[in-house]
């Protein structure tokens, strides 16, 4: 088992913990008695999310954040570790028992327009998991309106059909649909991503509304870190299927110790333009490696300015380096970097 930081504060509701998640996929090849490739998603990697806590995800484009989220919420099948729900295993849940959890774990997809049947009207999308679970049964009209209430939505407008309604209130839509099952967590794939700046911010509200009404626990994937700082309570980096850091919000954001974390956080921008124009910006350079074939010891080492030989022959282990603030890396050290 690999070195972790795990930290869990109980607030009501229930945790979430991580051990050792590999995810894997076959790409190409199979005929003729050609090799397939692997694609190395999500390797190895830890975490733990407190009852009633929100633990942000952020990593760039193709760095398995999803692929993680997906398989937290079973959504598909993991290919090693293990996920626990509270006292739960529910690594390897088939059948009825991993019907039954999907009452307990939902999920919130980023492209709300995609996610939502155009074919059936809110009304229908908000009842179809009250009749599958066996839920509100005979009050289901009422339980609609409530939800629609709840989200921030006109409770009259439920026979309407989803391209009726903007982008922000169809996000709205999808996390009414989480929420009519009564979960204990929720997956938050990039909820926020394709929406404006403005509107994120009233979904972001909803958001950390409802989970301190009803306790829920969040499991936030986003790139965007200056999103993740306004509703996470712990945060963690990914980079290239791996976790390269992880800590309390406030810790990791002003003292951030693996050079790829101060590459993503010298990237937010600074309302200030004086202060803007004086800070110091991390530029990545080169590309990031296939997945297929990741480098040797430390993944981020063939973009990373510290790099030295033994990146490449160690693969770093991520250690706690004071007040639950986990690092892997060979050469951890503070930069300001906003």
């Amino acid at each position: 088992m690999s070195d972790r930081v795990v930290s869990e504060v109980v607030r009501g509701g229930t945790g979430l913990t991580v051990e050792d998640l590999v995810k894997e996929y076959k790409v190409g090849g199979g005929l003729f008695g050609r090799t397939r490739d692997i694609v190395q998603a999500v390797s190895d990697v830890s975490l733990s999310i407190g009852a009633g806590q929100t633990f942000g995800l952020v990593g760039e484009s193709g760095c398995g954040k999803s692929s993680l989220g997906r398989s937290v919420a079973r959504l598909q099948s993991s290919d090693g570790g293990t996920i626990r729900l509270g006292d739960d295993d529910i690594t390897t849940l088939e059948g009825g028992r991993l019907r039954a959890l999907r009452r307990r774990v939902q999920f919130v997809f980023q492209d709300p327009y995609a996610s939502l049947n155009p074919r059936k009207s809110v009304r229908a999308t908000l009842t179809e998991p009250l009749v599958i679970h066996g839920l509100h049964r005979g009050h289901h009209e009422r339980r609609v309106e409530e939800l629609l209430a709840q989200v921030g939505l006109n409770p009259a407008h439920a026979d309407r059909f989803p391209h009726e309604f903007s982008g922000g209130q169809r996000q709205r839509l999808g996390i009414a649909r989480a929420l009519a099952v009564e979960p204990e967590v929720i997956v938050l794939d990039e909820p926020v991503s394709a929406l404006d700046v403005s509107v994120q911010a009233g979904v972001l509200n909803l958001l950390d509304d409802l989970q301190r009404d009803l306790g829920l626990t969040y499991l936030f994937i986003a790139h965007d870190l200056s999103v993740v700082r306004h509703l996470s309570d712990r945060v963690g980096v990914m980079y290239l299927g791996k976790l390269v850091e992880e800590g309390p919000v406030d810790e990791l954001y002003e003292r951030p110790l693996h050079p790829y974390t101060q590459a993503l956080l010298s990237a937010i921008p600074v309302p200030d333009p004086r202060a803007e124009r004086a800070r110091e910006r991390i530029v990545l350079t080169g590309d990031v490696p296939s997945p297929v074939s990741p480098p040797s010891g430390c993944r981020f080492r063939t973009r990373c300015w510290k790099a030295t030989e033994v990146c490449a022959a160690v693969v770093p282990l991520l250690v706690d380096h004071g007040d639950t603030h986990g690092v892997a890396c060979h050469h951890p050290a503070e930069r300001d970097v906003l």
